[in-house]
């Protein structure tokens, strides 16, 4: 992940490893569903070794659901600093749900992500850490 992807997850820890308030949309409590790259790239290189009968679209992510504040307020607590949540208003098209239906990966591939939210998080904090101050 680059420093300045956009992306919430790493927004989010650049910004609180940089002593920044992190910045919350609404209330915070539209989901979202974060998949480690490593359990990613284990679903595509199961879906990669099938047989040419099983055909997409198979969805690969992480079904466990988080409010964007919850998420905020883990990156906070691991980071610790003093930074806080700032809330700014909700953009028109900002989706109040996102989760992954990954019945048919773990029935047709055997498939499911191993890494919990928390310890995907802890890496990704460890690798801007060093990503950031290195």
């Amino acid at each position: 992940m680059h420093p300045e992807d956009g992306r919430v997850v790493s927004n989010f820890i650049v910004q609180a490893l940089r002593g920044e308030d992190l910045t919350v949309y609404g209330e915070g409590q539209q989901t979202r569903s974060f998949c480690y790259v490593d359990d990613l790239m284990n679903g595509l290189m199961a879906l990669m070794q099938t047989s040419d009968q099983i055909v997409g679209p198979i969805n690969i992510g992480n079904p466990g659901e988080y409010t964007i504040l919850q998420l905020a307020e883990m990156i906070l607590k691991l980071v610790g600093g003093r930074s806080t949540i700032v809330f700014k208003p909700l953009p028109q098209d900002d989706p109040t749900q996102r989760k992954p239906d990954i019945t048919l990966a773990r029935q047709t591939l055997g498939w499911e992500p191993k890494v919990p939210l928390a310890e995907g998080l802890e890496r990704t904090v460890a690798y801007f850490r060093t990503l950031l101050t290195g």
